[in-house]
């Protein structure tokens, strides 16, 4: 769900040539997206829709080693079939409105309206300067993430968790959205990114100034980085309980 409302979002803006929305547009829907999809599987799994935070996580002792494989595999699987979601929503079946053929006239381009479903660099961004992007908009989240959901720290009431993170994510895109679309989530790039491969687009979706990478790198760095940061110089410090 959350791939599918954020992904619907770029889509209304990109075929309305902006009509139906913009930058700030985007950057909201995925931080409530984002929230929607905390507050769905918040109960069930600890929220758990990032491959890169499940993986920091568990890598500081607060998240089960056991569960790591079955969670990613679900969040991948999970944005694979929202892309196709969208792609059923803006391409249309043969009977019905085709908004993406109207746009392009067939020709799917990269990153054009591939752009759609992954993230891709703007045209000034190197490669170097794309992986910071990327580890240090996910080492934000990660520092928030864990100073939200910290109970010895601010105290936040448990239903206001996941709005919070979603406003933390709105936060993000609206201050690292230029470069490359903040994707910080691999899970949220690689599995649109396979589905527009074999939806059309070809291999340029992989190959275009070799940028696939990055976004599934450089989140899980950024969120190692930044859970470990915030145990090492917060956590680690409260007093034991009864203190």
């Amino acid at each position: 769900m959350v791939n599918f409302i954020g992904d619907c979002s770029v889509a209304q803006s990109v075929l309305s040539h902006t009509a139906n929305g913009g930058f700030l547009s985007i950057n909201f829907a995925w931080g409530l997206a984002v929230m929607l999809g905390a507050l769905i599987s918040g109960g069930v799994s600890g929220g758990h829709i990032n491959p890169a935070v499940t993986l920091a996580m568990a890598i500081i002792g607060k998240f089960s080693w056991k569960k790591v494989p079955h969670y990613i595999l679900a969040q991948y699987i999970g944005a694979f079939f929202a892309s196709a979601c969208v792609y059923l929503i803006y391409l249309g079946i043969p009977l019905s409105s085709d908004a993406l053929d109207a746009f392009d006239g067939g020709v799917r381009a990269v990153p054009d309206t591939a752009g759609i479903f992954a993230t891709y660099p703007a045209d000034h961004l190197s490669l170097l300067i794309g992986f910071c992007d990327q580890v240090l908009g996910t080492f934000i989240l990660l520092l928030a993430v864990c100073a939200i959901t910290d109970k010895k720290n601010m105290q936040v009431p448990q239903g206001l968790v996941p709005l919070l993170i979603g406003l933390v994510v709105v936060a993000i895109g609206a201050s690292l959205g230029f470069n490359c679309g903040y994707a910080i989530n691999p899970a949220r790039d690689l599995a649109p990114r396979l589905f527009t491969l074999a939806a059309g687009w070809g291999l340029k979706t992989f190959t275009y100034k070799a940028w696939w990478w990055v976004p599934i790198l450089g989140p899980h760095v950024g969120a190692i980085l930044g859970a470990g940061l915030y145990a090492f110089m917060v956590e680690f410090h409260w007093p034991p309980e009864g203190l």
